[in-house]
């Protein structure tokens, strides 16, 4: 058994379902407004180990779906400060255990680092639970960042 702290989208369902996966496995989950706490680049990069940076983001938002942003174009002081300025972009959730922190929802990378059990889900855990032709997670200004961001390069990117 492990204490999670776990970064979320508070009412995000893939959240939801997430949590209950760590808690069906015996963990304990404590988790945290991913929207609301005040990132440092030393406090978020943590999370991020070695991976890519495109592999920061949350592909599901409605900045990155829509072209508005790409994050491969991106270095990583300006993913940084995007992530810092956006939340909604960060991808989900943001797990830390003794220290550890690691980004997502792999499920097999997940088992191997705290152990999920048995009934392992075989669906994607980090896609939008609700479909690509149901609610898209958007309805806030910091959905599409780079409307509001005067810094952004025009024509997309980074």
């Amino acid at each position: 058994m492990a204490v999670v702290t776990f970064y979320e989208k508070p009412g995000c369902s893939g959240n939801a379902k997430q949590k209950k996966i760590l808690e069906a496995a015996g963990h304990i989950v404590v988790p945290r407004d991913l929207m609301t706490t005040r990132w440092t680049d030393a406090d978020l990069r943590g999370f991020f180990g070695s991976l890519p940076i495109a592999q920061w983001f949350n592909r599901n938002s409605p900045a990155i779906k829509s072209g508005e942003i790409v994050p491969e174009e991106c270095d990583e002081a300006r993913a940084l400060t995007l992530l810092k300025k956006h939340p909604l972009l960060i991808r989900r959730p943001l797990m830390e255990v003794n220290g550890v922190r690691k980004v997502g929802f792999d499920v097999a990378a997940i088992d191997a680092w705290i152990g999920l059990g048995a009934d392992l889900p075989e669906e994607d855990m980090e896609a939008c639970q609700h479909g690509t032709d149901g609610h898209v997670c958007q309805g806030h200004a910091h959905d599409h960042p780079c409307g509001h961001d005067h810094d952004h390069a025009p024509g997309g990117g980074c």
